[in-house]
């Protein structure tokens, strides 16, 4: 089980650079370094399946934020494996700790290849007590074909909530913990496998996918979380943040588990159908059709 993060938001022109405090896996290639690099804040309801995963804290007497995860039917979350198990959710908040109305968590399915991260099949489903009820701040999010492949180069987005390295050594995201985005371009499997085989690290698996670039990445943080990319109006999530290496460097890409590669499994445990219990809507394909053409990328919000 590995051990959970806490985000790392970073702006664009901040490197990653020294330790953490004592209860933050420290950085390195042992380590699986997820979150967010040079984002912005989230305008409210622009992504309403994102959730935050809660643990209890026996020391604060409080539900703290551990892990991101994403809503994909009423009653299901979708997550990485390595998050805590024993959690609590909470949804339709664009701050963390806005409310204290958590959502109770009646069982956790880890795909049973599942070992460690960096091992592959980092993905769990968790599936709530009761179904939620959705609204235009509570809503769920695509999920892919197994046959999706998306195009080196495309840019989607990773949401999440977590510190602030802003300027000195990482501290906590100071209050109102608003989420957190940041457009990230796809890699291709191959440049992203060379770059990490050079640095003695993990092979990249079928079942990963590379997104992020200099400046623009995951790191250390909101594990869980959905990597998003937006086709016809409608968002398609297309990867689990996992791990990585380092925050926002140069040819190291933040690695995904690509949610293509289990929608079959998923589909074992989620209702698709009938009536409202549907899974949202698939994207077929990323290739431009005839006659259409391919949205631009939404504009990242402006900074409160």
């Amino acid at each position: 089980h590995c051990p959970p993060k806490m985000l790392w938001l970073l702006f664009l022109t901040l490197p990653c650079l020294g330790g953490s405090g004592p209860v933050t896996p420290g950085r390195g290639p042992g380590h699986e370094l997820v979150g967010i690099v040079g984002g912005n804040a989230a305008s409210t309801g622009k992504y309403p399946w994102q959730v935050s995963l809660r643990r209890y804290n026996q020391t604060l007497g409080r539900w703290m934020h551990k892990c991101g995860g994403s809503l994909i039917h009423p009653q299901w979350v979708l997550t990485a494996a390595h998050c805590p198990r024993d959690v609590r959710v909470q949804m339709g908040q664009l701050r963390l700790y806005a409310s204290r109305r958590l959502t109770e968590v009646q069982q956790v399915f880890l795909h049973p290849r599942y070992v460690f991260a960096k091992g592959g099949a980092d993905i769990a489903l968790l599936r709530l007590k009761a179904p939620v009820t959705l609204s235009d701040r509570v809503g769920l999010v695509a999920m892919p074909p197994a046959s999706l492949k998306v195009p080196q180069g495309t840019m989607c987005w990773v949401t999440g909530w977590g510190d602030v390295n802003a300027p000195t050594p990482p501290a906590g995201l100071p209050p109102p913990y608003d989420l957190q985005e940041v457009m990230v371009p796809i890699v291709a499997k191959e440049e992203c496998s060379r770059h990490y085989a050079g640095a003695n690290s993990t092979p990249i698996k079928d079942d990963m996918l590379c997104a992020g670039s200099e400046g623009r990445d995951s790191c250390q943080g909101d594990s869980g979380g959905p990597l998003v990319c937006r086709w016809s109006g409608i968002w398609v999530q297309v990867g689990i943040v996992s791990w990585g290496r380092g925050c926002g460097l140069r040819n190291f890409p933040g690695v995904y588990t690509r949610v293509s590669s289990y929608v079959a499994w998923i589909r074992q445990y989620v209702p698709r159908s009938p009536g409202r219990s549907l899974l949202p809507p698939t994207i077929h394909s990323f290739s431009e059709p005839p006659g259409a053409s391919v949205p631009d990328p939404p504009a990242p919000p402006k900074t409160h």
